[in-house]
């Protein structure tokens, strides 16, 4: 009766942890690692073949992400998770395999132009069809054996529609154990989806601590007149506001948003204000909201659902699903409000409408989520003056914004007050999923200030649960961050001998060209060479 602490220790992204029990092996979790990797991750120890189950918090990638590799390396057991985390999951797992397979197609061109090999994908759509199709859908409150000895249930906790924490119950032999992993637990008050739920017992808790040092903070007036606020500034002046926005959860919500306003005529002088949502994920997650049970809804979005309103569509709501579509809207003049992919402007679209909007002081970049550290997202919150998309320096003119405590996770005070559920204190709780500091000032926290038993394990970590004593208990090994820049640094300058090579070759075959033609090179050539001389 073990359990194993693999991703998101002292990290943000990449849950995992492992179940021992009776000889069958479980995970909690299988997420993928976004942003900047600051700690070496164990492998699973255990070969997927042999792994009966897993059990999924929610759908986000970072919790989610890595099963089409575990089923690509050869898991076939089941994955246990809500019906609404089944339906986003079908859809978030293919998006992502899309994203390897297109990555490695860029990689491979880039390493044959080099003479090298082809890239293969982490995984492909194969893959994640295959672990969509291990998928198992649990009602909420729904008590399920998992495997020999193990009891798994789904709680709602507030992050995400579908969302939960999971209670797992263990025996073995004649000793009993009560887990709770707590996945992320959401905010209050978010629109759509209701309040976290709390659990009553545990012997031993697993709580996420993404926001466990620090309060949200308020924007003095609610979400809605924020933003209307945002837009309506931004419009009089002729730029667009520019919304990188988690393509699951966050998107809903701005538009939840953004009907109200409309609704309202908050935003006066741009009657009629165009909306693109420019992500397919989005379109596509957008409407398993629209198809979901309304039980999952708050009381708010139930009533408007009873009314017959629509609570996430309004005039002039576009989608853009083509890249033709996706570069029609920077191509159109009107000011707009802009909802790309991805949240931390890591990847997707919204780096194709920051390359167009960020020099531009009219425009406002709006953050209206966590930004991961090393992302361009946090790199950009954080004021920087000038970044670099698709190889071009972008100065950042902008105004950016940020939609205060606007995060789909507790604050520190949410995190409290859900572990406080708990009528009698764990015998101890496991604190993971934040940064490194902030894991273990949320420990200090728990055990000085409201008498837990806490402890932030890093990866590799083991805990028998039966004789409640660590088996294994590493420190962080730290990634080199330095050693990748070198490598990043030579890529770059065998990137500058390639060109050489393309001038000299250009040089080679113009021979022929007129002598104004070959007087117009050498002054290009020579004016180049004077900028870095």
């Amino acid at each position: 009766m073990k359990l194993t602490f693999l991703g998101a220790t002292h990290e943000v992204t990449g849950s995992c942890t492992l179940i021992e029990n009776n000889g069958h092996y479980g995970l909690v979790d299988c997420g993928m690692e976004q942003g900047e990797n600051i700690f070496k991750n164990q492998e699973i120890p255990v070969n997927p073949g042999i792994i009966d189950y897993v059990l999924l918090t929610h759908a986000h990638i970072d919790h989610s992400g890595l099963l089409p590799l575990l089923y690509k390396n050869g898991f076939s057991g089941t994955i246990y998770a809500t019906v609404a985390t089944c339906d986003l999951c079908s859809i978030m797992l293919r998006d992502s395999a899309h994203i390897q397979m297109m990555e490695a197609e860029w990689r491979t061109r880039k390493s044959k132009r080099a003479g090298g090999q082809d890239r293969e994908p982490l995984y492909d759509i194969d893959d994640a069809n295959g672990a969509i199709s291990k998928l198992r859908r649990c009602e909420y409150g729904e008590t399920v054996q998992v495997a020999d000895g193990v009891m798994a249930r789904f709680t709602d906790v507030g992050h995400l529609l579908g969302s939960s924490c999971i209670e797992v119950w263990l025996t073995e032999g004649d000793v009993s154990r009560k887990l709770v992993f707590s996945g992320d637990v959401g905010n209050t008050n978010q629109p759509i989806i209701r309040n976290p739920s709390t659990v009553e017992e545990a012997d031993y808790v697993v709580i996420e601590s993404t926001y466990g040092d620090r309060l949200h903070e308020s924007t003095g007036s609610n979400n809605v007149d924020f933003l209307a606020d945002c837009i309506q500034r931004t419009l009089d002046r002729g730029g667009n506001v520019v919304i990188p926005s988690f393509a699951v959860g966050r998107t809903q919500e701005m538009l939840y948003f953004i009907r109200d306003i409309k609704t309202r005529g908050l935003v006066t002088g741009h009657d009629n204000f165009p909306v693109y949502v420019d992500s397919p994920l989005a379109i596509e997650a957008t409407g398993i909201f629209l198809q979901t049970s309304k039980d999952d809804f708050d009381d708010e979005t139930r009533a408007l659902v009873d009314q017959g309103i629509n609570p996430l569509m309004f005039p002039n709501l576009h989608t853009s699903v083509s890249a033709d579509e996706s570069r029609a809207i920077n191509d159109d003049k009107q000011p707009k409000v802009i909802i790309a992919a991805s949240g931390m402007c890591e990847a997707g679209r919204i780096r194709h409408h920051l390359k167009h909007n960020l020099w531009r002081k009219e425009s406002m970049v709006l953050f209206v989520g966590y930004q991961a550290a090393g992302t361009l997202g946090r790199i950009i919150h954080d004021g920087a003056k000038q970044v670099t998309l698709f190889g071009e320096k972008i100065a950042v003119k902008a105004e950016i914004a940020v939609l205060a405590g606007k995060s789909g996770h507790a604050d520190q005070k949410g995190l409290l007050n859900w572990l406080g559920g708990f009528k009698q204190k764990p015998r101890l709780v496991f604190v993971n999923h934040g940064e490194n500091e902030v894991c273990d000032s949320f420990v200090k926290l728990l055990e000085e200030e409201h008498g837990h038993k806490a402890f932030a394990p890093y990866s590799g970590t083991e805990f028998d649960l039966k004789e409640e004593a660590f088996l294994a208990c590493p420190e962080g090994v730290p990634i080199e961050q330095e050693s990748d820049g070198r490598a990043r640094a030579n890529e770059i300058y065998d990137r500058l001998n390639k060109s050489l090579e393309k001038v000299s070759a250009k040089v080679r075959q113009s021979k022929d060209l007129s002598n104004k033609e070959l007087s117009k090179m050498v002054d290009q050539l020579e004016m180049l060479l004077s900028k870095w001389q």
